[in-house]
């Protein structure tokens, strides 16, 4: 009954006339896995007169750099409907033109992957992880066609895809380009959890070598995560083939990564799942599985649809990532995955850090860093950059504005982060069209929402004006302090160079990498590829030498430093810094005296949400 409303329910969301067109068709077999090779067929059917231009994807969805996937594809090849071969120009480095076709082109070529994350391809002999746009070509002009794909796959290999099965085929379907390339898929000797939640399918597709006993326990946990998850904004999306589908490789040859999609999560770690390992991979599945909320149905305006021939550029990955993030880790706690102390060690100790140390977060607002990410978001380049004092991760500043802003609400507004995310997603995620949010937000719509949920209109615009599109910091020691917690120096009163050295055994000596704005090294003049050779008269033989050394000193010391720069050797004086690493911990903890108001304070917001 379930796949004949769906099936249904399909029909009317497709464009007019869609079920009409030919779908494109894709055939993916593994002849020469052992080699990282995988072979792609496809056939565009009943096309109009002309030249047929096929394209690979230069960026992918949750990604927002260029990535130019057509690097990884060879052996390039065009025929009709005949069997006939047909010419194959390369108009530019992404893509092919195919002409003197008969309505039908069958375009093939070699894939070659080897890094197995969210991003790319990665196959061998024992598993294939394909993000689509890697994977994938596609032709201009037919984005709105369904597609159906066949997986020809060795023995043992089961396959885990968000996209609808159609098992009297054989095939894979996708309604259109958009839902192809968001449909990662991972095929291999599948272990396989399934559950239902609220009238839904989770299901977790996990590749990995370790115990079953490990799995149902981080089954277990998961289920947790989305019962928070779903707390948060009063229940589950309807994923749009009843399912959803952790599609997931915990292999050793695998990068850490996790990628969020439509109706499922890419989850990739070379991590076990035992010790610290599960907390660090839970964390990914929690702040993904948030995605499906944030960012997939939640959308803003500016990545819809996403485009794949340009990079994609955002104004509100403060709020797409940096909430995610934000939640990703609360919801750790309200799940029991985290005890308070740990959400303040692993969470808020990094986020509050981040934020007031970062010389980026004091001079660009969350909005411009998230200009930035086409940038830093998995970009490849080899020149130097100064982001080290120019930037701060918009998953850390969209972060650190939404512990500041849950904090503001619940001690000025009676309300919470919780209502503001929940009012967000009635307005604008929970209706959808054609696989897509019919209402895409903006900024100013994400104020509106503050105002109407605080019912201060006057603090949503002041909260945009200094934390969003300027870059106020907040006040995290009264923010806190409610909840008893403390914001403090996690090595008060010891002396520091506050820069990272790189030690050079062979000779004693350290080099550095860009020295932040303010720090006691570049207040003296040393910058990128300086070497130090002595401080304070000594050699610099490891760096528990530079920790003793410096342990004799104490903030505010002045000392010579001999080093080598571009101009030479030199020796200045360097006046030493207290130790700016900070740290959030319990009142408990610090010692410090903890109120019935407070202890309430903190379970309301770090306790289960869920029924």
């Amino acid at each position: 009954m379930r796949k004949s409303a769906a099936t249904f329910l399909l029909a009317l969301a497709l464009p007019f006339g869609a079920l009409a067109q030919a779908p494109v068709q894709y055939t993916v077999a593994f002849p020469n896995a052992v080699h990282h090779e995988a072979q792609v067929t496809v056939v565009f059917a009943e096309l109009p007169s002309g030249p047929l231009q096929v394209r690979m994807a230069r960026s992918s969805p949750g990604r927002y750099a260029l990535h130019e996937f057509a690097k990884n594809v060879y052996d390039v090849k065009a025929t009709d409907s005949k069997g006939k071969a047909l010419t194959v120009s390369r108009p530019d480095p992404y893509g092919w033109d195919v002409s003197g076709h008969d309505g039908t082109v069958r375009f093939t070529y070699t894939l070659f992957g080897d890094r197995t994350d969210g991003t790319y391809a990665g196959i061998d002999a024992i598993h294939a992880h394909l993000n689509m746009p890697a994977t994938l070509a596609f032709a201009r002009g037919l984005e709105q066609r369904p597609a159906e794909v066949k997986f020809e796959t060795p023995g043992g290999w089961q396959v885990a895809t968000q996209l609808r099965p159609d098992p009297a085929k054989g095939t894979y379907y996708a309604p259109h380009l958009q839902y192809l390339m968001d449909s990662p898929t991972s095929l291999g000797s599948q272990k396989v959890r399934s559950w239902q939640e609220q009238g839904r399918t989770i299901e977790l597709n996990v590749l990995y070598e370790g115990t079953e006993a490990e799995l149902d326990d981080y089954t277990a946990k998961t289920k947790k995560i989305v019962k928070e998850a779903a707390a948060v904004f009063g229940g589950l999306p309807e994923y749009d083939f009843g399912r959803y589908t952790f599609v997931v490789n915990y292999l050793p040859q695998t990068n850490s990564d996790g990628m969020e999609h439509r109706n499922s999560t890419s989850v990739t770690s070379n991590r076990q799942l035992r010790g610290d390992d599960v907390m660090n991979n839970l964390g990914t599945v929690s702040h993904e599985y948030f995605h499906s909320w944030n960012v997939e149905r939640i959308r803003p305006r500016d990545l819809e649809p996403f485009d794949f021939e340009r990079a994609n550029m955002s104004n509100s990955l403060w709020f797409a990532e940096g909430f995610t993030q934000y939640y990703g880790d609360l919801i750790m706690r309200r799940a029991g995955v985290f005890t308070d102390d740990q959400y303040c060690q692993y969470t808020l100790s990094g986020v509050v850090g981040a934020m007031l140390n970062s010389p980026g977060a004091a001079r660009y607002s969350p909005v411009q860093m998230s200009q930035q990410a086409p940038f830093v978001d998995a970009a490849a380049a080899i020149d130097p950059n100064n982001r080290g004092n120019t930037y701060l991760s918009y998953y850390y500043i969209g972060a650190a504005n939404a512990l500041a802003l849950d904090l503001l609400l619940r001690q000025n507004h009676k309300t919470t982060l919780d209502a503001y995310m929940r009012a967000v997603w009635q307005q604008h995620g929970k209706e959808q069209q054609n696989y897509a949010p019919a209402k895409p937000y903006t900024l100013p719509d994400l104020q509106r929402i503050l105002g109407e949920v605080s019912r201060d209109t006057a603090f949503a615009g002041q909260f945009f004006r200094q934390h969003i599109l300027g870059h106020e910091l907040p006040k995290f020691d009264e923010l806190l302090a409610p909840a008893g917690l403390t914001v403090r120096r996690a090595r008060a009163g010891q002396a520091s160079l506050v820069s990272r050295l790189s030690f050079n055994p062979a000779d004693s000596t350290a080099s550095l990498g860009s020295t932040l704005v303010g720090s006691p090294l570049y207040q003296a003049g040393l910058d990128r590829e300086d070497v130090l050779r002595k401080i304070d008269g000594q050699r610099l033989s490891s760096a528990k030498a530079v920790q003793e050394l410096l342990a004799a000193h104490k903030p505010g010391d002045v000392v010579p430093v001999e080093y080598r720069t571009r101009g030479g050797i030199r020796t200045t004086q360097v006046t030493l810094a207290e130790d700016p690493t900070l740290e959030v911990v319990t009142n408990e903890t610090a010692k410090k005296p903890v109120t019935k108001a407070m202890k309430k304070f903190r379970d309301d917001w770090l306790s289960s949400k869920a029924k």
